[in-house]
């Protein structure tokens, strides 16, 4: 058994499984940001020129 060949090849797939998971954070905190700049989007939205627009349903079976 090689311990250097071994050794190489663990710290090799420990660095990349750090960059695997700096890559997720990354892509975690973006969500974040594109999902609070959405709620604020939507909470800015313009009310509704009728108000009773959406209140009932027509729905045939």
């Amino acid at each position: 058994m090689d311990i250097a060949g071994l050794s190489m090849a663990l710290s090799q797939v420990k660095v990349q499984n750090e960059f695997g998971v700096a890559m997720l954070k990354n892509s975690m905190d973006q969500m974040k940001v594109e999902g609070a700049e959405m709620t604020q989007m939507i909470a800015s939205a313009p009310a509704p020129a009728n108000p009773d627009l959406g209140a009932s349903i027509d729905v045939k079976l």
